[in-house]
């Protein structure tokens, strides 16, 4: 496959391009600025937040994966992003695969979203309404392929295993509460939703084994 990945740079997006270059494909990272990236990994100067870059950069791949994530104090422009995303991918017709966030996602037995949880950090509060509205576009747009993939509550480096859970709308924990997953795994579900498409204008959740 043919895949961009917009956000390549970044933890998450970094991880996304090693798993598709391990797996084969062939790997475009855009960036607004260079970025370093393995070797045979082609790079390409443009906006996320641009929907004529979007479409200029996502014409010719098989799959886009939106992985970008706004720094601290500018968290406001990830909606404006995943709207410019959808509509360059609904020109070009490729599908999109959005790295979202996991504030939405209903923890169980509370009846409650994660981010509406007492103990939630006041300091994510502005990334979880971002992340929100980010969702909310996708799920409003009725033109592009897309599909959300929602982390656990906590995404950190870690080991790549393989394994993996998947959810729908509800937070994924263990037997002890916990809900984690590694960057690593993170990046094998959305590679394997990229090879074996199994979500479309949908959110999907996925957690450690």
């Amino acid at each position: 496959m043919r895949i961009a990945v917009f956000g390549a740079g970044g933890a998450v997006g970094s991880r996304v391009v090693a798993e598709a270059l391990a797996r084969g494909h062939e790997v475009t990272a855009v960036a607004r600025r260079a970025v370093a990236v393995p070797d045979g990994v082609q790079v390409r100067i443009g906006d996320a937040g641009s929907a004529d870059d979007v479409e200029k950069f996502s014409a010719g791949q098989d799959l886009v994966i939106a992985a970008t994530r706004p720094a601290m104090g500018r968290e406001s422009e990830l909606p404006a992003v995943a709207a410019a995303m959808l509509d360059g991918v609904a020109r070009s017709g490729v599908r999109l695969l959005v790295v979202g966030g996991a504030a939405t996602l209903m923890v169980p037995g509370a009846g409650v979203l994660l981010h509406e949880t007492p103990d939630f950090p006041t300091e994510l509060a502005a990334i979880a309404r971002a992340c929100a509205e980010q969702l909310a576009a996708c799920r409003a747009d009725t033109e592009a392929d897309w599909a959300y993939l929602s982390p656990p509550a906590e995404l950190i480096p870690g080991e790549r295993t393989g394994s993996y859970r998947v959810g729908a709308d509800e937070l994924l924990v263990d037997v002890a509460g916990v809900s984690t997953i590694s960057m690593e795994d993170f990046a094998v579900a959305l590679l394997d939703e990229a090879e074996r498409p199994a979500h479309r204008r949908a959110r999907f959740t996925v957690a450690a084994s």
